[in-house]
């Protein structure tokens, strides 16, 4: 419970936690946003931890001149790229050696069939616009690779997507977080952040049972 306390102060209080970081570790904040990205897209086991709000206080602070947007931009995109690319080969690495059981109804070889033709139709869509949905962005670059998306088009639209994803909040950030009605209420903005980019998952999602029930 203790930790759980202490990880929600941490996402609701960002800008302020973000800050002091930054002033107590100096450049290090750099490979510490740079793992935090790293992680959320790259290891399928960290989906909770922070990206839009980190991502658009940490251009806040680079308005500030706390931190250099330009190098920060470039910076995480790589993060994004790589953790992207990470996870696409777990994926890619595990799912050939799991999908075998014919009657298993995880692991059957069907499902990573259907998989397969997911992604050869929606691959390209579905990891650029998965980038702007917490959870999903970590999943679909792995499920991307279960499912043998060709690895040409994985990179092409990983890149775009990344390139879209960390410089539309980072220079959000910039831009607007230092404005005073903004900035006297960042952390309502971080909430506000969260919820929106839950919404599209949860809309999905009843339309997806709605389907199943016609």
């Amino acid at each position: 419970m203790e930790l759980l306390a202490a990880f929600a102060d941490f996402i609701l209080h960002l800008d302020q936690h973000l800050q002091l970081v930054a002033q107590e570790y100096g450049v290090w904040i750099y490979l510490i946003l740079f793992l935090i990205v790293f992680c959320e897209t790259g290891l399928v086991v960290t989906p909770f931890l922070p990206g839009d709000s980190l991502l658009f206080i940490a251009g806040a602070l680079a308005a500030n001149d706390i931190l250099y947007v330009h190098g920060l931009f470039a910076l995480l995109v790589i993060a994004a790229f790589g953790g992207d690319n990470t996870n696409y080969w777990i994926g890619r690495f595990i799912g050939p050696r799991v999908f075998r059981r014919q009657g298993s109804r995880l692991f059957n070889p069907a499902h990573l069939a259907r998989t397969n033709r997911f992604y050869k139709k929606h691959g390209g869509k579905t990891v650029i616009f998965a980038r702007f949905l917490p959870i999903l962005r970590t999943f679909a670059p792995f499920v991307a690779g279960i499912g043998c998306m060709h690895y040409g088009q994985f990179l092409l639209y990983s890149f775009a997507g990344s390139v879209l994803w960390i410089g539309g909040f980072v220079f959000g950030g910039y831009y607007f977080g230092n404005i005073p009605v903004v900035r006297e209420n960042l952390t309502v903005l971080v909430l506000g952040i969260i919820a929106l980019s839950l919404v599209p998952a949860i809309i999905e999602f009843f339309r997806q049972k709605n389907r199943l029930r016609a």
